[in-house]
């Protein structure tokens, strides 16, 4: 394939699944209203979702480097999204003591940087698991 449309087509799938995962990631948190949270301001919001987005764009990153074809990078893609949005769905309901979702409604950083750095690792350490 000629490299260019080689580029070209990677960066395509990699843009498209990066705009599928942040919209998967807001529909699997129906009661959190993420874009409206950062329209007001809310810095929780922010880092919480873009550390999904940072933590989905590494392993992105990983599958267009580490796969054989189009099809394995979506596929790594895909489960990259999945895995996230399992992490987020896991921490809701490990943390007893408090909601993730209010927290992020009433702008707790600490919950924020919590969210952002689970994201983080969990792309991380998939990125490292794409291995051949």
């Amino acid at each position: 394939m000629n490299l260019y449309l080689n580029f070209a087509s990677y960066l395509g799938v990699a843009l498209l699944l990066l705009i599928v995962g942040v919209v998967l990631f807001t529909i699997s948190t129906p009661k959190l209203k993420e874009f409206r949270l950062i329209a007001e301001r809310n810095v929780t919001a922010a880092m919480s979702l873009g550390g999904k987005v940072v933590g989905l764009a590494i392993v992105l990153g990983a599958a267009a480097e580490y796969s054989v074809s189009l099809l394995d990078m979506a596929i790594w893609g895909a489960i990259g999204i999945i895995t996230q949005i399992i992490v987020f769905i896991l921490a809701e309901v490990i943390t007893i003591r408090f909601s993730i979702h209010k927290a992020i409604e009433e702008d707790n950083r600490a919950v924020g940087t919590m969210l952002l750095s689970l994201s983080l690792a969990i792309g991380w350490i998939v990125a490292k698991c794409l291995s051949y």
